[in-house]
């Protein structure tokens, strides 16, 4: 592994050492003791070229991928509601509580609890996305584990699931990019 990647590292209480892309750089955690970054990227070198390349694809992708800027958070909350009422007929399932808030690493979040909550920058993607986010939440009521079993009740709405997972992170860089912005940048790009 090339000494130029960029990371940061944190060392907390865990067992074993991971790596992370959660916002498109790479976070190296480290237990307490017995592990340096240089042995992490060369222990996991090939992944993080593997996870580098499909981030740079995403980031390339971003210049032909538009956003929805007329949609407002009720506008978003209403589609996303009737995207759970879909999703729990289909599934069979119930959902208990849905929350909107703006989030830092991921689309949205599915709880013990059986509660959505729904990043509220879904309110940039396409109708399309958005009924995947939330369809692919609530099939953890049925499936907690991204296993096969989950894989399979995601398939049968959705079999382009993996184009769509694609098509987020190209999203999630262009939504990063303009609610990071100044306003008088953010007006700017067309």
């Amino acid at each position: 592994m090339p000494n130029s990647t960029e990371y940061t590292v944190e060392y907390r209480n865990v067992k074993h050492p991971r790596c992370e892309f959660k916002t498109g750089t790479l976070l190296i955690i480290l237990p307490k003791t017995g592990w340096t970054p240089q042995q992490v990227l060369e222990k996991y070198g090939e992944w993080i070229k593997r996870k580098q390349g499909t981030i740079n694809a995403a980031i390339q992708q971003t210049a032909e991928t538009a956003i929805i800027k007329t949609r407002t958070e009720n506008q978003l909350r209403m589609l996303a509601t009737k995207f759970v009422q879909t999703a729990e007929t289909d599934l069979n399932t119930k959902i208990n509580k849905i929350y909107f808030k703006k989030m830092k690493t991921k689309w949205a979040s599915h709880s013990q609890n059986n509660n959505l909550t729904i990043n509220t920058l879904l309110k940039y993607l396409p109708e399309d996305l958005i009924d995947y986010i939330i369809y692919h939440e609530t099939a953890h009521n049925v499936e907690r584990k991204h296993n096969e079993t989950f894989w399979n009740l995601i398939n049968r709405k959705h079999p382009d699931y993996q184009a769509k997972e694609e098509n987020l992170l190209a999203y999630w860089f262009l939504t990063q990019e303009i609610t990071n912005k100044p306003e008088s940048a953010k007006t700017q790009r067309g």
